[in-house]
């Protein structure tokens, strides 16, 4: 069984910045594409990130492109996400997901293994 444990979510002043990690537990990190998705209250969880198994293919919705970054480092069996210029619409509790395939996916029903969220409040 593949656990996920995300990080360095919290509050932040709109303009802000933070840096999510998501750490997975066994030795196949290499072999998953990963993704960051989130949900409001009330809202679906959508994507907002994702990247290949080796990072050579990344996604961004539109609403976070220029503003997150997302990134691996398969030797730390670690995927980031860098948020920046946040607002009080980034406002939601974040996930990352872990694919068996090679390449990612944008639906959350394509993911195997999920963590257990992460709250971001963005204050106006």
């Amino acid at each position: 069984q593949v656990q996920l444990v995300e990080s360095g979510g919290g509050l932040v002043q709109a303009g802000g910045s933070l840096r999510l990690s998501c750490t997975t537990s066994g030795r196949t990190f290499s072999s998953y594409s990963m993704g960051w998705f989130r949900q409001a209250p009330g809202k679906e969880r959508e994507i907002i990130a994702a990247i290949s198994r080796c990072g050579g293919n990344k996604y961004y919705t539109d609403s976070v492109t220029g503003r997150f970054t997302i990134s691996r480092d398969n030797a730390k069996n670690t995927v980031y996400l860098q948020m920046n210029s946040l607002d009080a619409g980034d406002t939601a509790v974040y996930y990352c997901a872990a694919r068996t395939r090679t390449y990612y996916s944008t639906t959350p029903h394509d993911y195997n293994y999920w963590g257990q969220g992460t709250q971001v409040t963005v204050a106006s």
